[in-house]
C-alpha cells in the first residue's frame, strides 16, 4: 500500500514514541520503499513547497521528514551532490535529536551515517566523472566525526543504554572514509580519543561486525606505517617509528579480524587476507593452497610469489614484482613483497648448501654461481655481500672468513626454519 506522507510522519512519530531505533532506521533510509511513494507524491519536490509541512512534528522531525522527501527526489532524479548536501543536512539535524537521546537511536544513526557515506562516493564518482571538484568523501567524513563525539562524550546514559556503544562502528565509517581519500594521518585523532576514554567498554563487548572493522583498518594503518619509504603516504606521524612494534601489531590486528570475520563475507575476508598472508609471508609462514583456492584473486596474484619463495629462483621473483608492479603499488603491498625477496634467496642459499651435503664449509664462488645461475648477474664480492646480508639477518648461522674467501656454516641449524627465527620484522 503506497504511504503518503501523512502517513509517513505518523509512522515516524510511532518510532520515536516507542523508541523503536530499528524501524526509525528503516524510514530515513533513501532506498526504502516509502522513499518511491514520497517522490511520486511532490513529483518535484521543492524547499518553499515543503516548507508548509513544518510544525507538523516536533522539532527537529518535522524538519527532518522534510529533509528525507528532498533526499529521495534528488536521488530519484540521479543527482548525487544535491542529495549528498541535502542528506548531510538531516543528519546535522539528527544529532540534534540524538545528543538528548539514548542508545536506542544508534540502529538509526548507524543507518543514515552509512547513507551518508554512500552518497558521498557516487556523487565523487559523479563530479570526477564531469570533471568537478570532488570533496564530498572528505565532507562525510568531517559530519560523522561529529557523530563520534556525540557518541563518546556520552556520561549521563546508563551503562547498557549509552550511546557509547555505537564509537566503534562511527570510527570504522570515519577510517573508511580517510582511507577512500587517501588521508589516513587524519584517522589519529579518532585513535587518541578512544585511548584516552578509559570508560569506554573493552573492545570485547561490541558486536563482532563492529570488531571486525575496527581491527582491520588498525591493521592497515600499522600495515601502510611500515611502509617508511613510501612517498605517498605520511602514517609514521600516527604512531613512534618502530617499525618492529607496527608490524607485529598490524600482523596481530587483521588476524584476529579475519578469524572474527563472518564465514559468509567472502570480500572481507579477500580484504583482510591481501594484507595479512604477506605479512604472514614474511615470518616464514607460507599460506596453504587450500586457503588460496577459496579466493582465486589472491591466488593468481601470489602464488607466483610463493612459487619462487619455494624453489628459491630469485629470477622468478623479480619478474613477478616487475610484471605486477602496478597492481602491487595499488595496493600498496609492492614494498612489503620487495622485502619478502629475501626469503626467495634464502632459499637459494640453502639449496647451495644441500648441493654441498649440508657441509659447515663452503667456498663463497658456490653462492656466487648459484645467482648467476638463477639470472642474478652479480660479482663475487657483491654475491659476498648478499651471504653477509643473510648472515645478519639470521637467515643463516655462519660467518665469513674473507680471507679465504669461505663461508662457515653452524653445524647444527645452519638455516634456521623461517617460522622460527627470533624477531623476523625487526632487521627488515
Amino acid at each position: 500500500m503506497p504511504v503518503d506522507f501523512s502517513t509517513y510522519i505518523t509512522q515516524l512519530n510511532d518510532a520515536l514514541a516507542q523508541e523503536n531505533g530499528a524501524v526509525l532506521a528503516y524510514l530515513l533510509r533513501p532506498t526504502s520503499p516509502h522513499g518511491k511513494d514520497l517522490v511520486k507524491e511532490f513529483r518535484d519536490a521543492t524547499r518553499p513547497l515543503l516548507n508548509r509541512y513544518k510544525g507538523s512534528m516536533v522539532s527537529p522531525w518535522d524538519e527532518i521528514a522534510i529533509q528525507y522527501v528532498l533526499v529521495c527526489t534528488h536521488v530519484a532524479k540521479r543527482r548525487p551532490g544535491d542529495a549528498f548536501q541535502e542528506h548531510t543536512t538531516l543528519v546535522s539535524q539528527f544529532l540534534r535529536f540524538f545528543q538528548e537521546n539514548r542508545g536506542w537511536t544508534l540502529p538509526a544513526l548507524f543507518s543514515i551515517l552509512r547513507d551518508l557515506r554512500d552518497l558521498a562516493y557516487d556523487a565523487d564518482f559523479h563530479a570526477r566523472y564531469n570533471s568537478q571538484k570532488s570533496d564530498f568523501m572528505e565532507e562525510a567524513a568531517r559530519v560523522i566525526s561529529k557523530a563520534f563525539t556525540h557518541c563518546i562524550t556520552d556520561r549521563m546514559s546508563p551503562p547498557d543504554q549509552s550511546r557509547k556503544w555505537g564509537v566503534y562502528y562511527v570510527a570504522g565509517l570515519i577510517m573508511k572514509s580517510y582511507f577512500k581519500v587517501k588521508r589516513i594521518s587524519l584517522s589519529k585523532n579518532i585513535l587518541r580519543a578512544l585511548q584516552a576514554n578509559a570508560d569506554i567498554p573493552p573492545l570485547s563487548a561490541f558486536p563482532r561486525s563492529h570488531q571486525v572493522t575496527y581491527r582491520y583498518y588498525i591493521g592497515m594503518i600499522n600495515f601502510l606505517n611500515e611502509d617508511y619509504t613510501n612517498v605517498h603516504y605520511t602514517f609514521l606521524i600516527l604512531f613512534p617509528p618502530v617499525r618492529l612494534t607496527v608490524a607485529f601489531k598490524a600482523e596481530q590486528e587483521l588476524t584476529l579480524a579475519f578469524y572474527h570475520c563472518h564465514v559468509g563475507a567472502d570480500a572481507n575476508q579477500k580484504r583482510i587476507l591481501t594484507y595479512l598472508i604477506p605479512l604472514r609471508i614474511l615470518k616464514g609462514h607460507l599460506p596453504a593452497e587450500e586457503l588460496l583456492q577459496r579466493f582465486p584473486a589472491l591466488k593468481e596474484l601470489l602464488s607466483p610469489f610463493i612459487s619462487a619463495i619455494r624453489q628459491g629462483d630469485i629470477a622468478a621473483f623479480d619478474r613477478t614484482l616487475e610484471n605486477n608492479e602496478r597492481r602491487l603499488v595499488e595496493l600498496n603491498l609492492w614494498l612489503t613483497l620487495e622485502k619478502a625477496r629475501e626469503l626467495c634467496m634464502r632459499g637459494l642459499f640453502r639449496r647451495v648448501w644441500i648441493v654441498a651435503e649440508k657441509s659447515t664449509r663452503i667456498p663463497i664462488s658456490m653462492f656466487h654461481c648459484s645467482l648467476r645461475v638463477s639470472g642474478i648477474d652479480v660479482t663475487q664480492e657483491e654475491a659476498e655481500c648478499f651471504v653477509a646480508n643473510m648472515i645478519y639477518k639470521k637467515f643463516m648461522l655462519g660467518y665469513i672468513s674473507h680471507e679465504k674467501q669461505m663461508v662457515v656454516l653452524a653445524a647444527n641449524n645452519a638455516f634456521p626454519r623461517l617460522a622460527d627465527r627470533q624477531a623476523p620484522f625487526a632487521l627488515m
